[in-house]
């Protein structure tokens, strides 16, 4: 086995609307800004929106990845130099729900060029559905996303504990979204926390907060990243921060990485 060094990451949320696809656009930026090599697979299959922050409409997406003779070169779309993303699409239910032999394609191609990158992030649809869940254990990593409303722990206990009685995954980050102190993105995480603690035997791991900030929603509207629109506004400084602990992981850990594959089912990436 060839000795890697990408580290692979999943976002994923119990619920909607918490900002999962910003983050790991901006997250993917911050990375980019530090020299590091990152590529971004949108994998909210059916519903696809990293093309809409960024406002581009690729040629081709993961709908054409899946047909005989089309490789992952050819759907590889460049953000900036050494930071890359593969588009998905919306409005096609049979890629919602994947199967297995489904998966294998998709998988067995992107690992052709995964090992290019330093970081392979999957931005995965919200929920517990088969395809989230199966391609949330894939990666070496999961981030959960998490806002302080009600439905957002219920359902990302939700999601935890499926992945962990049903998959065998014990290890989380949560990542507190529009927090308006520090104070209650500690109180929010605790709450999951305690929760998963007690119930499931799990300790997650707090990975920090963002910043409720209204500079988000005008990059948004303006298609416009924000660590390119405003990378000193709150959220910004938010992102780096959280740029920064994702790569003293990977630092940190470069041994143990080195020794693992880039996706699980893939033991000779």
């Amino acid at each position: 086995m060839n000795k890697n060094k990408t580290l692979s990451l999943s976002i994923l949320s119990g619920k909607g609307g918490v900002g999962k696809t910003n983050i790991i656009l901006n997250l993917g930026y911050a990375l980019h800004m530090a020299e590091k090599r990152a590529l971004l697979m949108d994998c909210d299959l059916g519903l696809a929106n990293l093309d809409v922050l960024l406002g581009i409409s690729p040629d081709r997406n993961l709908s054409d990845l899946m047909q005989s003779g089309v490789t992952a070169e050819e759907v590889l779309v460049s953000i900036e130099d050494g930071f890359d993303m593969l588009p998905a699409t919306s409005g096609v239910p049979e890629l919602v729900e994947m199967d297995e032999d489904l998966q294998d394609i998709l998988f067995s191609k992107l690992i052709t060029i995964a090992g290019e990158y330093d970081y392979l992030m999957l931005d995965l649809g919200a929920g517990i559905s088969p395809t989230v869940l199966s391609l949330a254990s894939l990666t070496q990593l999961r981030l959960v996303v998490v806002t302080p409303e009600p439905t957002s722990l219920t359902d990302s206990y939700a999601m935890i504990k499926v992945l962990a009685t049903q998959y065998g995954i014990k290890d989380f980050l949560v990542l507190v979204n529009q927090a308006t102190s520090a104070s209650e993105a500690n109180q929010t995480f605790d709450r999951l926390d305690a929760a998963c603690r007690n119930f499931l035997g799990i300790e997650l791991r707090n990975l920090g907060f963002i910043h409720q900030d209204p500079t988000v929603v005008e990059s948004v509207r303006r298609q416009t990243p924000l660590m390119k629109f405003a990378p000193e506004a709150p959220a910004g400084k938010d992102i780096r921060s959280l740029a920064g602990r994702i790569m003293r992981y990977r630092e940190d850990n470069l041994a143990r990485i080195a020794e693992r594959p880039i996706l699980r089912d893939f033991p000779d990436a």
